[in-house]
């Protein structure tokens, strides 16, 4: 079975939920593993979407 690759809706989502997560006193790595991703992945996942509102990825995507 193929892994499926997130839409960026649900990874600004994903990158919200380690926020909370950290927020309520969770390492940073046990937040990550939390929500079913590898270090790497968050990182570039940070890099690429960290800071986006959903209006912004509205307007990422319609350009």
């Amino acid at each position: 079975m193929a892994n499926r690759r997130p839409k960026p809706e649900e990874i600004v989502s994903k990158l919200r939920q380690v926020e909370v997560l950290m927020g309520q006193g969770m390492s940073r790595l046990d937040a990550i593993r939390q929500i079913g991703v590898v270090e790497q992945t968050y990182y570039r996942w940070r890099k690429q979407y960290g800071g986006m509102g959903v209006d912004q990825l509205k307007e990422l995507k319609r350009l």
